[in-house]
């Protein structure tokens, strides 16, 4: 490491909330390059859905940042925990996952990191490997290192306990796993979102209690979605998937509100603090336009996950397309069935993968998002006839468009 302590600090803390205990960090690393010993990295994900997003991404980059300087990071998928479900932020008990539905998702998670990390220097672990081994007793002995009053201390727990909503007793057992991770890794550090610094503060309590060196906690904020309001999820439709297609995927940058688009440089890109401070002060003070800089983005995220090719070819597309106001080069052909003369359309659009949900098509249609052969389809309840061969044009906001082909089955 050629850096300073301070400059691996500042490199390894931008864009964190928190840094628990805020000094420990830096002895950390201290005796790490005086012995010549790298720190050991922990993220724990719990395989709960196939597909990562530029969300996600936001923890692997910093993951990335630890692995730059030469230190070891554990990709930790959690398929023992999964089988608990993380109750994080839920207001009623989360469903479990089949091991069928971890295993699945895990590959595609191997599959994903590796556009952000090293595939010859991460290692991927899965914590049934200790978590499954646990007998009773030491399942037991386990549980009695914490107070059901420390588990009441969550927000999320006590919200619900006040309220008089169920909580189950293994939800207790979800915090106590994800510590007891980092008791069997030795974590130095754990990362997670601020939503996890509960479970990463209870790491450090289990760590004492197992006479271990306690790691610091270090969190970074959750990445708000395309709407720019909620957080970036699948469910919602308000996201960025690190598999979209390029044109896709620049095409969805580009909606970014100006403001947003700032955290994102943050969060999203290895650009410091302080090139991002001048980049707003340009675009304050009239030297750059907005959309511009938010090209720069685009192109930037694009090139990262597809290749430079890729990223010009988007950036070209997108103007093509938006600034010329014309239909993309290439519209997807899709073909779906119904079982009856008519459909309404809010279940084409979801049959064609135009809208995650009924709930969004509706939603997309009344907000004047969706049009039919160029006219607005404004009504959620608008029915359309299923004429087996008949082929629709749908365009869904200004990114997703498709020929829809409807086949009529008896």
């Amino acid at each position: 490491m050629t850096e300073t302590i301070q400059q691996q600090i500042q490199f390894l803390t931008k864009g964190c909330v928190d840094v628990v205990p805020s000094d420990a960090l830096r002895k950390k690393l201290q005796r790490s390059w005086e012995k010549g010993e790298p720190l050991t990295i922990k993220v724990g994900f719990d395989p709960s859905a196939p597909d990562l997003h530029l969300g996600h991404t936001v923890i692997i980059r910093k993951m990335r940042h630890f692995q730059q300087l030469g230190h070891r990071v554990v990709f930790l998928i959690g398929d023992f925990t999964g089988l608990i479900g993380d109750p994080t932020g839920k207001n009623t008990t989360r469903p479990q996952l089949t091991p069928e539905e971890i295993e699945t998702n895990a590959a595609t998670y191997r599959r994903q990191i590796f556009k952000l990390l090293d595939p010859e220097t991460t290692v991927v672990d899965f914590n049934s490997k200790w978590l499954g081994r646990l007998s009773s007793a030491e399942w037991i002995r386990l549980a009695a290192k914490v107070t059901v009053a420390q588990m009441l201390e969550r927000d999320d727990f006590r919200t619900r306990y006040e309220a008089q909503k169920p909580i189950a007793l293994h939800e207790f057992l979800y915090p106590l796993a994800q510590a007891y991770d980092s008791v069997v890794l030795k974590c130095d550090v754990e990362l997670g979102g601020t939503d996890q610094l509960f479970n990463l503060l209870m790491g450090r309590h289990l760590m004492k209690e197992h006479g271990l060196e306690p790691q610091v906690a270090m969190t970074l904020p959750l990445l708000e979605g395309l709407d720019g309001v909620e957080k970036m999820s699948k469910s919602l439709g308000n996201y960025v998937a690190i598999e979209d297609p390029p044109n896709e995927m620049f095409g969805k940058l580009m909606s970014v509100s100006d403001d947003l688009m700032w955290k994102y440089w943050l969060l999203l890109t290895d650009r410091t603090a302080e090139d991002i401070e001048k980049m707003k002060a340009d675009v304050n003070e009239g030297r750059r336009h907005p959309m511009e800089v938010k090209k720069d983005l685009a192109r930037s995220l694009v090139e990262e996950f597809h290749g430079a090719d890729a990223a010009e070819s988007a950036e070209g597309e997108f103007g093509r397309v938006f600034s010329g106001r014309k239909l993309p080069a290439e519209i997807p052909e899709v073909e779906i069935t119904s079982e009856t003369p008519t459909m309404l359309l809010s279940k084409v659009l979801v049959q064609a993968g135009l809208a995650v949900s009924n709930s969004e098509a509706r939603r997309l249609m009344s907000q004047g998002g969706v049009k039919v052969d160029g006219e607005g389809a404004g009504d959620p309840k608008m029915i359309i006839s299923a004429i087996s061969g008949q082929s629709l044009l749908i365009q869904v906001g200004k990114r997703r468009i498709a020929r829809v082909s409807i086949v009529k089955t008896d």
